[in-house]
């Protein structure tokens, strides 16, 4: 069956600074502004293999997130692509009392055929080990630090009771934080680009 549930999500990170003029003008972005020029980058490429040595951590009795660690090769020159897709935009979001700019880019494919082929083929391979058929592909793109948000969970994954959300991430090494939603001490993994974090069970309803 077909997942319309929660998408499988992917964060597009980049360790490279803005260059001047590429900050915030605009809500909508539809080419790159930080790969302007060919290089010469391993072509992108899914390791299924590294899911036989993929890191189950438990966070309670219901929920748990998976590391997997080195799942896409080449992930520098998959980022360079996807940053030169058209469609990028700064969406707003209600925050309180009031509508607010999120700070990062983002861009969806509400249908996954409608996708690159290599994205096609990234959640395939997720949709066979997660055990749940993605049918859409959500992506996120934090150009620097100053594009990171808030505690939150996903959304509409955390209508369900339990979720399935593979979150692939790409670029620079960022830490990942995860903690009960009622506050308390938090969990942090630090994925680099290339590896991925499965979040299981009850994640989107009882962490952020």
């Amino acid at each position: 069956p077909r997942s319309t549930l929660f998408p499988y999500t992917t964060l597009f990170r980049s360790g490279h600074e803005r260059r001047p003029g590429a900050g915030r003008q605009s809500n909508r972005m539809t080419q790159a502004t930080l790969f302007d020029e060919p290089r010469d980058q391993q072509q992108p490429a899914i390791n299924t293999a590294a899911f036989a040595d993929a890191e189950v951590h438990p966070l309670d009795d219901d929920s748990s997130v998976v590391l997997v660690r080195h799942l896409i090769t080449g992930h520098d020159e998959l980022l360079r692509q996807r940053s030169t897709l058209t469609g990028w935009e700064q969406r707003r979001r209600w925050m309180y009392n009031r509508e607010v700019d999120e700070p990062r880019l983002t861009h969806e494919y509400r249908d996954v055929a409608s996708a690159p082929a290599f994205l096609i083929d990234v959640a395939d391979a997720l949709s066979e080990y997660c055990g749940v058929r993605y049918d859409g592909i959500w992506m996120n793109w934090y150009r620097d630090h100053r594009d990171s948000t808030s505690w939150h969970a996903d959304r509409p994954a955390n209508t369900p009771q339990t979720a399935v959300v593979p979150v692939v991430s790409l670029g620079a090494t960022r830490r990942f934080l995860i903690r009960p939603n009622a506050g308390g001490r938090s969990t942090t993994f630090i994925p680099a680009g290339g590896d991925a974090l499965i979040m299981r069970g009850r994640c989107q309803r009882d962490w952020v």
